[in-house]
């Protein structure tokens, strides 16, 4: 292959490197997108424990399981954090999932 030729091959695929400087950018908005990706995520997780947990001391609110014998009316509230009222935690935040306005 003569020289010119090689030049001329090289100049028409030396546009096709790639710009260190982009990548770096580039790279660091993925970052960033990861980072309020697994931020997102994380609120979403802590939201969901805590629907669980207000959904649960709804329901025993509701049977009234949590009646405080000193004082009628009043719920005794270390029964309602103790207290399941339902057999497993997704049924608590299924239920308020899809029953949003009662």
């Amino acid at each position: 292959m003569s020289e010119e030729r090689e030049k001329k091959l090289i100049a028409a695929y030396g546009g096709a490197l790639p710009d260190e400087r982009e990548l770096y950018y580039a790279t660091r908005i993925n970052h960033t997108m990861l980072t309020l990706l697994l931020i997102a995520c994380g609120l979403v997780f802590w939201l969901s424990i805590a629907l669980v947990n207000a959904e649960n001391q709804r329901n025993t609110m509701v049977q009234g399981k949590c009646a405080d014998p000193v004082f009628k009316g009043q719920m005794d509230a270390a029964c309602l954090r103790t207290t399941h009222s339902r057999e497993h935690w997704w049924q608590h935040w299924w239920y308020a999932v899809t029953h949003v306005n009662s």
